[in-house]
C-alpha cells in the first residue's frame, strides 16, 4: 500500500500538535503521516491557513480516530487536585 491511499483522520493548526498525534498513533502500532502545505517549512504561517493533515492507511482509520478521541478526553486521575483554602 502506498501513501497515496492514506486518508486524513484529523487536521491540526500546527505541525507540533500533528507530530504529537502521529507519535501517539505510531506508539499504538499505526503508521501515520503528517502533511503540511507550508513550502517545506519555509512558510510556517501557511499551516494556520491550510492546516496540517494527519493521515493513516484506510484499514487503520477507525482505530486511529478512536485513539485520537480518547487522547482528547480529560482523565480525572491526571488532573490537578482542587486546592483547598
Amino acid at each position: 500500500m502506498s501513501r497515496d491511499e492514506a486518508v486524513v483522520v484529523e487536521r491540526f493548526l500546527n505541525r507540533l500538535e500533528a507530530d504529537m498525534a502521529a507519535a501517539l498513533l505510531e506508539a499504538e502500532g499505526i503508521q501515520a503521516f503528517v502533511s503540511a502545505d507550508d513550502a517545506g517549512g519555509a512558510y510556517p504561517p501557511l499551516q494556520y491557513i491550510r492546516g496540517v493533515r494527519l493521515l493513516v492507511f484506510p484499514e487503520d482509520e477507525d482505530r486511529a480516530r478512536q485513539i485520537l478521541s480518547d487522547w482528547r478526553q480529560p482523565h480525572p486521575e491526571t488532573e490537578a487536585p482542587d486546592s483547598e483554602d
